[in-house]
């Protein structure tokens, strides 16, 4: 990989994981939903620069802003289930080239959500929280729609690298 290209999706992953932390500041109803601010910069790696990229600028957010920001030991789990998840619907949804990237950015965000949801019943040894995948889906559709449309704006205004 070129020097460019690494000092580019570095700079992109610092600003991923600055919207990790800036998006701890938005309020919402309760405090499992979150707008996915992150996403934005992943979802135009993935379109602009390239899958294999996407996937690593996203699990090394991941793992850093839990370093930084979370506890290793509480947050790593549910945000990497989330992000695998995510991340593997965004990238087959993509590859089949009839799906916007709105419904993509939308799919990802539900998987994240199921992904947390996997681990949540996991950990707990219930699977009575699974009822939480509805309710916050609706939210994942919300967020994922706004993150689609920042994303494409992001992706329409930078040419492709």
């Amino acid at each position: 990989m070129k020097a460019r290209k690494i000092a580019l999706l570095s700079v992109l992953c610092a600003i991923a994981m600055v919207m990790s932390y800036l998006e701890h500041f938005i309020p919402t109803p309760h405090p499992a939903i979150k707008i996915g601010l992150p996403n934005v910069i992943i979802v135009f790696i993935l379109y602009r620069i390239g899958m294999k990229e996407a996937i690593a600028v996203s699990l090394i957010r991941v793992l850093l802003t839990s370093i930084i920001f979370g506890s290793i030991a509480s947050s790593l789990p549910y945000s990497l289930a989330g992000a695998v998840l995510s991340l593997l619907i965004m990238v087959i949804l993509k590859a089949l080239k009839v799906f916007s990237t709105v419904t993509v950015s939308i799919a990802g965000g539900i998987m994240h959500i199921v992904g947390q949801i996997v681990v949540a019943c996991i950990i707990m040894s219930t699977a009575q929280i699974a009822y939480l995948i509805p309710i916050l889906s609706v939210t994942a559709i919300i967020a994922g729609t706004l993150v689609g449309i920042a994303g494409n704006l992001l992706i329409k205004k930078v040419p492709k690298i």
